[in-house]
C-alpha cells in the first residue's frame, strides 16, 4: 500500500490512519487463509514521523514433529521511523536500514518492508506444542498418543560391536 503522507508533511493533520490487506509471500509447508489484516497509524510529532503497525495472518500446516495439523494465527508488530529521502548518512543506512522507511515524495509504500518483517519473524518450524515429543522412529506412531511398544534405545548397527567389547573387558574386570 502506497500512503499519501502530504497532509502531514503540510502539517494539516497529526495522523494518518491505515487499514488495508496484504498478500503474503508463500512460503513452504504453510498456507494462508487469508491476506494479513493490516492497522497501524503515522504520526506527526513537531516534524518526527513515526510508522506503528500491526499485521495478523491466519495459517495453517503440519507439525514439524508429528505432521499433526497446526492452525494459528501470526501476530507482528512493525514500527519504523519514517524519513525524506538524503536525511540519512551513508553509516547510518548501513547500520541502521531496517529501522527506518524512506518516503519517495510525499509517499509511503510500506508493503516491501512488512512482508520483509513478515517472512522474517514468521516461525521457522510449525510445531502442535511446544513440548511435542515427535514421532517413534520405528513405528512412526506419534509419540503423544502413548507408548508404541519399540522398546527403548536402539543401537546404530554401525556400532553393535563396540557393545560386545565393553561387556566383555567388565566380565574380566569382575
Amino acid at each position: 500500500m502506497v500512503v499519501d503522507v502530504a497532509p502531514l508533511l503540510r502539517g494539516e493533520v497529526k495522523r494518518v490512519d491505515i487499514d488495508y490487506r496484504l498478500s503474503p509471500e508463500q512460503i513452504d509447508g504453510v498456507f494462508f487463509d487469508s491476506d494479513a489484516h493490516v492497522i497501524g497509524r503515522i504520526t506527526d510529532n513537531a516534524g518526527y514521523m513515526r510508522l506503528v503497525l500491526k499485521a495478523e495472518l491466519s495459517y495453517h500446516g503440519e507439525c514439524a514433529r508429528c505432521l499433526a495439523p497446526v492452525n494459528g494465527v501470526f501476530s507482528l508488530d512493525f514500527e519504523r521511523t519514517v524519513v525524506t529521502e538524503g536525511t540519512l548518512t551513508e553509516q547510518q543506512d548501513a547500520e541502521d536500514s531496517d529501522e527506518y522507511v524512506v518516503l519517495n515524495g510525499t509517499e509511503l509504500d510500506v508493503d516491501e518492508p512488512l512482508r520483509e518483517e513478515l517472512l522474517l519473524g514468521f516461525p521457522t518450524r510449525l510445531l502442535c506444542s511446544e513440548d511435542c515429543p515427535g514421532l517413534c522412529p520405528r513405528c512412526g506412531k506419534p509419540r503423544r498418543e502413548g507408548d508404541c511398544g519399540c522398546g527403548g534405545k536402539e543401537i546404530d548397527p554401525r556400532l553393535a560391536i563396540l557393545k560386545t567389547f565393553f561387556d566383555d573387558s567388565e566380565e574380566e574386570n569382575n
